[in-house]
């Protein structure tokens, strides 16, 4: 099976490139080659911009693939260049979205596939929702071979999930209070991108998978009080939480604002009924508690990865003080 990755390098793509090569795909990957992750041995490279719709169409002229996964479309713009590339010339095209288009706040859970969509408060959503309708009236129409899938709060070594990064684990560190929106106890779904990687790969290449729309995420529900504490925990400390409504900080900061009240203020448990039934024997066996020993080690080996933001050191303080 002969697979082409639009990105592949980014923090899901990069465990989906090393399963695709182990389960004996040709893959190909397309992206412009700034990345600090090497693709693995085995991988065929096209060095290309995919936003240069005329450079790509003639890095692509002599191929056909049996399956597209386009890593990095985030606007309708985006979407509409994908299919003049490969409208005809593909077996099945994978997009992926975000389990963050589901309707805030949920009006039940566990989310399912056929939940509602709809994100007042995060335009990165929207925009992925409009991505969505695009290509699912391309299906309608034409029947291009679309597949869907919608990660949720996917992560790798380099990410600390928790809000402010490596600022918030330095502020852990020191002693100072760490901001939780709410009251810590929302209930949120980490899936590690090695978990995410199997139920994925199954998918390439797959009949029943046309036409579907499927979120593949971990069956572990935290809370915020939780991953705070599993975070510090790893890291050989404790954290002292100041709880903040999310109205709040979304004054202060709109852009932390955007993704907590179109996201992660609001309690999100998957139904993986769906991921489990196209890809049999799927299950998402790292817990966070493992994982983030991952996180803790890779932000402790070079003192770069640890870089503290002073505008949202400062901002922090300010909700501590205040609200603390």
């Amino acid at each position: 099976m002969k697979v082409l990755f639009i990105g592949g390098t980014g923090k899901i793509s990069s465990a989906c490139t090393q399963a695709a090569i182990e389960a004996g795909i040709e893959l190909w990957v397309l992206n412009r080659g700034q990345t600090d992750r090497p693709v693995p041995v085995g991988t065929q490279v096209l060095n290309g911009d995919i936003r240069d719709l005329q450079a790509t169409k003639r890095l692509l002229q002599d191929h056909t693939f049996d399956a597209v996964v386009d890593w990095i479309a985030f606007t309708p713009e985006h979407i509409e260049s994908d299919l003049e590339l490969f409208d005809g010339r593909v077996g099945q095209f994978v997009f992926i979205s975000s389990a963050s288009v589901y309707q805030k706040p949920p009006v039940s859970l566990p989310i399912r596939e056929s939940s509602p969509c709809g994100n007042p408060y995060w335009e990165y959503s929207r925009n992925k929702i409009a991505c969505e309708e695009r290509l699912q009236q391309a299906f309608r129409n034409s029947g291009f071979p679309l597949t869907i899938v919608r990660p949720s709060h996917t992560y790798d070594r380099t990410m600390l999930i928790v809000p402010g990064g490596a600022t918030t684990l330095d502020r852990m560190r020191s002693g100072k209070p760490v901001v939780v929106h709410g009251d810590g106890t929302s209930l949120w779904t980490v899936t590690h991108h090695r978990d995410f990687a199997r139920g994925f790969v199954p998918l390439l290449g797959l009949p029943q998978a046309i036409g579907e729309t499927v979120h593949i995420t971990s069956d572990e529900a935290l809370t915020w009080n939780q991953i705070f504490d599993i975070v510090a925990r790893a890291a050989g400390t404790s954290a002292k939480k100041c709880y903040v409504p999310s109205t709040i900080i979304a004054r202060h900061d709109p852009e932390w604002g955007a993704g907590l009240m179109g996201d992660k203020a609001h309690s999100m448990i998957f139904d993986n009924s769906k991921i489990k039934q196209l890809a049999p024997g799927f299950v998402a066996s790292l817990p966070f508690c493992r994982g983030v020993e991952e996180i803790i080690a890779w932000h402790d080996a070079d003192a770069s990865r640890r870089t503290i933001d002073p505008a949202f050191d400062q901002l922090c303080d300010h909700l501590a003080e205040r609200y603390g």
